[in-house]
């Protein structure tokens, strides 16, 4: 569920058409070396605190990690709703559409190296099969994933506010108001450049280097494409629910962590389950060359778990909850998207492969 438009446009320029391609390789090595290290980190962790005793802490659980895993499908259907939302009643595929979309980006974005980008793309993609012009799709993915990081912006100002709060000093000050100021810089430079009209040239120019029949019907007219993006944010009151949508995902996200703990025993309030949820999604989105965070999520953990008076095979256990949710729902989420292929070509082979006349 997380990436900006600036990444999708830097790792399609990364891969231009051709097997032996040597930006197709700088990009695979970074993603497979992003995936390495965050292995060997994730192995040291768990080895470090003892497999055991993070094992047994995980299985106390037991039938709640079920109950973790159905509640993530809260957060998802409310981020689903503020992408939904952008359309107007009459221009918009079923709600259907837009949550299934959901489902296979965060799958391929969690369980995939494909650096928080190949989800985006995907549901952009998917949209156009449901008859939603090509410029539109992607517009809509351009300003949901503006919306949602800047729901996340909120949510970590609100996770950064709770933290001082709780730690009752000023040493956390500074870095968090550096922070703070760094999120919203990094925003207000993303609205500047879709208000400019940089992206359609910018998909223009990918369109000619990558040659991909998906990636056109994404791109095929680039100021159509900035006028769609102008055209979704004109709707100031669709921007506003869509945005309060995605606060809200945000939030249940720290339901997700609070039903977790309270399975593994060791309950908390509401104000921290949104400390960690909110730290540890900044976590996660700061380390998108790591597919699924692997290794970071699991460090970060254990720092505010150290805060929050966790030991720390609690601080893993939790973060393998996450785990275990992501391959539940992510897993068949994967299965789910290469299924249409998977027909499509079993059809094709069975058709090449009957008699003449017998099709």
């Amino acid at each position: 569920m997380r990436g900006g438009w600036f990444a999708i446009c830097r790792a399609s320029m990364r891969n231009p058409p051709g097997p032996m391609s040597p930006r197709r390789s700088t990009t695979k090595r970074l993603a497979y070396a992003g995936l390495a290290s965050g292995l060997a980190l994730f192995t040291a962790l768990i080895a470090w605190e003892g497999v055991r005793e993070v094992a047994r802490t995980l299985a106390s659980a037991g039938t709640g990690l079920v109950w973790v895993t159905l509640f993530h499908l809260a957060p998802l259907t409310a981020s689903a709703l503020g992408w939904y939302a952008l359309f107007g009643a009459t221009t918009r595929p079923p709600f259907r559409t837009f949550a299934w979309g959901r489902w296979i980006a965060e799958s391929i974005n969690q369980l995939l190296p494909a650096l928080h980008v190949g989800g985006n793309i995907v549901r952009a993609q998917l949209l156009t099969r449901r008859g939603v012009p090509g410029p539109v799709a992607g517009a809509s993915v351009v300003v949901d994933i503006t919306l949602h990081l800047t729901g996340q912006l909120v949510f970590t100002s609100l996770g950064l506010c709770l933290l001082l709060a709780h730690v009752g000093g000023r040493a956390l000050a500074g870095p968090v108001v550096f922070g703070l100021l760094t999120m919203a810089l990094m925003v207000a430079g993303f609205l500047a450049v879709q208000h400019r009209g940089v992206f359609g040239a910018m998909s223009g120019l990918i369109a000619r280097i990558v040659r991909s029949d998906g990636w056109s019907a994404l791109s095929a007219n680039a100021a159509a494409l900035d006028g769609a993006i102008r055209g979704f944010y004109a709707d100031r009151r669709r921007l506003r629910t869509s945005g309060v949508w995605h606060v809200l995902s945000w939030l249940l996200g720290a339901g997700e962590i609070w039903l977790a703990l309270r399975f593994l025993g060791h309950p908390v309030g509401l104000a921290t389950a949104v400390v960690i949820e909110s730290l540890g999604e900044a976590l996660r989105t700061a380390a998108f060359t790591v597919p699924g965070a692997l290794g970071v999520q699991e460090g970060g953990f254990l720092v505010l778990g150290r805060l929050f008076g966790f030991t720390p095979d609690v601080a893993l256990a939790l973060s393998l909850a996450k785990r275990v949710r992501e391959l539940a729902l992510g897993v068949p989420g994967l299965v789910a998207w290469q299924l249409p292929r998977v027909s499509t070509l079993v059809g094709a082979r069975a058709r090449a492969a009957a008699p003449d006349g017998s099709q």
